[in-house]
């Protein structure tokens, strides 16, 4: 074997032992020009369901056409942080075309977040058989706040036909969340008709709301079921302290009491204190606040094995999606965070798995937009 020869053949072998350069992540635009589009969720043949915060309800047809807004709806307080805002398909909607969706509702006093279901009409241009099965109580004169999140909670992996939303302390009433006599800062589990689990944590405690699962928490508009069953939340924070969550009936989760976060402006919040006895620490917390809004688990090989089990968030404050690598899939603690997305300087509203495998965000612009991640 000559010099030359070896010399080639060592560099080969140099070179095929270096780790292969991730390939850049790229995007497609599904669909664009939606209002504020907030939650989003998957029909059938290739199909979406989006909700825009204004008050409207539209399907997007697979290659990307956007149909008219959708009749039937009942009224919505829309106004700051309110209006139409998540949407679940029934886990038989195929069957029963069913589906959930949360709100700002009008009503005397004020608003609250409600929760209402509804079938999809066979021609998919309308809403019926509306029936509102949880309003928030009080209802209060404000625009903020109001959580609304909504997943199916399983039972051995499987769907149990129970509903947990999140409920938001809707901000000037913050020390409700403490209390169980209300609705505010809370996380709740119904039945499908709105119907009360008998097994709910304070079904006989004197003077708490039946609905309550757990309490203490500030705006949650992330809600996540791992494939082990477990619940997943995260909420945002004040000036900073935006938490993840593992949600456990009964628990209190700190709010306004403990904090990793201050008063907008600086100073402390109540004592100033990060941890108490009897309440929950967050799994992570962020300090700054990313302004957290939507929540997926990967359960796809689809952009490769190293994204199984990851947890995916959107930042509404800097514009990215948020990768979260865990210790272990889909649990543990937080390993490391990856920023995707950053380009499109667009505030990240909704993250979704869709039935393909693939990853779709909403971005919550005056012209938002639906997109798809194309694996690498």
């Amino acid at each position: 074997m000559t010099k030359w020869i070896k010399i080639l053949l060592l560099t080969t072998l140099a070179c095929s032992a270096l780790p292969a350069l991730a390939q850049p992540l790229q995007h497609q635009v599904v669909s664009t020009g939606l209002a504020h589009p907030w939650a989003l969720a998957f029909l059938p043949e290739g199909r979406f369901l989006v909700t825009e915060r204004p008050g409207r309800l539209r399907v997007i047809e697979a290659d990307g056409r956007l149909n008219p807004a959708l009749a039937g709806l009942p009224e919505v307080a829309a106004g700051g942080q309110g209006g139409l805002l998540d949407v679940l398909l029934d886990a038989d909607f195929a069957r029963n075309r069913t589906l959930f969706f949360c709100f700002s509702e009008p009503g005397a006093g004020g608003n609250s977040t409600a929760l209402a279901r509804a079938q999809l009409s066979s021609d998919r241009s309308r809403l019926e058989v509306v029936q509102v099965i949880f309003s928030a109580r009080p209802k209060l004169a404000s625009s903020a706040h109001f959580g609304c999140r909504i997943v199916e909670s399983q039972t051995a992996g499987q769907p149990d036909g129970l509903l947990f939303m999140t409920l938001g302390e809707r901000y000037t009433r913050k020390d409700d969340a403490q209390t169980l006599g209300n609705h505010h800062g809370k996380l709740i589990r119904v039945a499908k008709d709105g119907r009360v689990p008998p097994d709910n944590p304070f079904v006989s405690t004197a003077g708490a709301l039946p609905e309550i699962w757990s309490y203490g928490h500030r705006n949650p508009q992330g809600l996540a079921v791992a494939p082990d069953g477990a619940l997943w939340a995260h909420e945002h924070g004040p000036q900073g302290g935006d938490e993840i969550n593992l949600i456990a009936p009964g628990r209190n989760y700190g709010w306004p009491v403990v904090t990793y976060g201050e008063n907008y402006g600086g100073g402390p919040i109540g004592a100033g204190l990060s941890a108490q006895a009897g309440m929950t620490q967050p799994l992570h917390y962020w300090v700054p606040s990313i302004a957290p809004s939507g929540m997926a688990f990967v359960t796809s090989s689809r952009y490769g094995s190293q994204w199984v089990g990851n947890l995916l968030v959107g930042s509404l404050k800097f514009g990215y999606l948020n990768r979260i690598e865990l210790t272990k899939p889909f649990g543990g603690r937080v390993l490391r965070e990856h920023k995707l997305l950053a380009g499109l300087g667009q505030r990240i509203r909704d993250v979704r798995q869709g039935p393909d495998g693939l990853i779709y965000v909403l971005t919550d612009q005056a012209q938002g937009s639906l997109i798809r991640l194309l694996p690498p």
